[in-house]
């Protein structure tokens, strides 16, 4: 008879985990307050569609089903996106909310805010982005 063995993570792995998951944390917070706003059009959603997140902006999204997944990426959306536009717009993932701020990621429509990024949080985000494991929205 065969054994399966599945090894758990050492505490010392689980608490390492656990403080990368609240570094994490801080590191999106603080990118959320310093990626400049400004006003998309009502409904619209020409820069939406399927995205990667880290976990822990995952975490702040509510959970969709397989088959909305399946349904949002046979029409290269998000799953999060309804008929009047993003209905988790105010948690919404960091690429997100970079569209239109940055000359990477130009709004359709021409719609910027005053003062684009800086360029060095930019890097930092990306940066962020290129060191966090992530997942498909």
């Amino acid at each position: 008879m065969h054994s399966f063995f599945i090894p758990m993570p050492l505490a010392s792995d689980a608490a390492k985990e656990r403080t990368l998951m609240t570094h994490n944390v801080k590191k999106v917070r603080f990118f959320r307050r310093h990626i400049p706003q400004f006003a998309c059009i009502p409904g619209c959603h020409d820069c939406c569609g399927p995205v990667m997140a880290s976990p822990e902006e995952m975490s702040r999204l509510p959970e969709k089903s397989e088959a909305e997944h399946a349904e949002a990426l046979a029409n290269w959306n998000c799953p999060h996106l309804a008929d009047n536009g993003c209905t988790v717009y105010d948690e919404r993932p960091l690429v997100c909310r970079l569209f239109g701020t940055t000359a990477r990621l130009l709004c359709p429509h021409g719609r910027h805010p005053e003062m684009m990024i800086d360029p060095e949080l930019e890097k930092r985000i990306e940066g962020f982005f290129r060191q966090t494991r992530r997942v498909l929205v």
